[in-house]
């Protein structure tokens, strides 16, 4: 009888457990966006948190001044250069470049007519019932985008809580999952350190280095459109800057596909208007060969390595994740690769074969070393923080 209650029990807490674990997931569902971008902001703040950490002992400041010196800044100028992006392509797309383009309506028929009336005679009594209506369909419209904002800033918050307690106790999180769950063939060790080592060739590698180069295509051919002759200006800048960071993202060629063929078109306008303004596309062949091309690849390149991911897969995934996520796809996409392809590298030989799980290769320089401090390992790893500090 009691082996009856006690299996009974045992039932019981699997249904609690999977009734808090299908919460948790649609937890993780609805605010996925936001959970993968603060992934990104982890796994891109992380090289500099680990240099902070010879010099600022306590961990948790050491992830603030990471996050705060360098995702916070690097948040708002990506923010800028988004705003940018948006005022030209509502040129391009609707031409029209007035403030009057992105205004509600309605607020632009009181301001035009309503308003300069009720300022001379003000009393609400000289207002009409249309007057009143479109005042408060203009409130109505700014407290829409008063919301907006906040529930902007409120997701902004979470990504940076997230990155900041990664950064934090990602260590500890490391220890718990492999001491909690971990098995005497290193299955679970070997899944570990091969996705931590992906995620990085992923997002510090990858779509960081997209990030970098879309906004400084978005600066860089902005401002150089500010001394261009009318007739050979970069058409849609921001945008031209936004495509190169995108296409970035393609092996070999890259963002070549963007500004050679924009390049291209350039130079021939420019000789059949006036050769003498051929300057101007050599100019913006140089800016994008050396300032939008070169500097981020030599910039991040140290710090991409033990790429094992097939080229093409990554491609496809960049590709089909915007297609089938939305923008979050960008880096949802990525995450559930690296899951599949290590799942069928380290897990399923070992359910099918019962075989000690065996990594395919080694660092030289890790091989022989004791267990490293949290400054020098990755961030999910196992590392030794016996000093407790926080």
């Amino acid at each position: 009888m009691q082996r009856q209650l006690s299996g009974r029990l045992e039932y019981a807490w699997v249904l609690i457990g999977l009734a808090l674990l299908s919460l948790v997931g649609y937890v993780v569902y609805a605010f996925i966006g936001t959970i993968v971008f603060g992934l990104f902001l982890y796994y891109a703040t992380r090289p500099v948190y680990q240099r902070l950490r010879h010099v600022v002992r306590p961990r948790g400041l050491a992830a603030a001044v990471a996050l705060l010196a360098l995702a916070l800044p690097a948040l708002v100028i990506v923010a800028w250069a988004v705003a940018l992006v948006i005022t030209e392509a509502n040129v391009v797309f609707t031409n029209e470049g007035s403030l009057a383009s992105v205004l509600p309506p309605d607020l632009i028929a009181f301001v035009t007519t309503s308003l300069p009336d009720a300022a001379t005679n003000l009393q609400l009594d000289q207002l009409s019932s249309a007057d009143l209506q479109t005042i408060i369909d203009s409130a109505t419209s700014v407290g829409n985008i008063l919301t907006t904002v906040g529930i902007g800033l409120v997701h902004l918050f979470i990504m940076i809580a997230l990155a900041y307690y990664l950064l934090r106790d990602g260590a500890q999180l490391s220890r718990w999952a492999r001491f909690r769950f971990g098995d005497n063939r290193g299955v679970l060790d070997s899944v570990m350190d091969a996705i931590d080592a992906d995620f990085h060739s992923i997002f510090f590698g990858n779509i960081l280095n997209a990030v970098i180069t879309g906004t400084i295509g978005v600066f860089s051919y902005t401002l150089l459109n500010t001394i261009a002759p009318a007739s050979v200006a970069i058409p849609a800048a921001a945008l031209v800057g936004l495509l190169t960071g995108v296409a970035s993202l393609i092996p070999i060629v890259g963002m070549k596909l963007v500004y050679v063929p924009i390049a291209g078109y350039m130079i021939v306008q420019a000789l059949l208007t006036d050769p003498n303004m051929v300057w101007f596309p050599v100019a913006f062949i140089l800016v994008s060969l050396v300032i939008v091309d070169t500097i981020p690849d030599i910039v991040l390149r140290p710090y991409v390595s033990g790429r094992t991911l097939h080229v093409g897969a990554v491609m496809l995934a960049y590709t089909f994740g915007p297609l089938l996520f939305g923008w979050y796809g960008l880096f949802l996409m990525p995450i559930l690769l690296v899951l599949v392809v290590n799942f069928g590298r380290h897990v399923l030989p070992a359910l099918i074969n019962r075989e000690m799980v065996r990594p395919y290769g080694v660092d030289p320089g890790v091989t022989g070393r004791p267990v490293d401090t949290d400054v020098t390992s990755p961030g999910l790893r196992v590392t030794d923080d016996s000093t407790g500090d926080s």
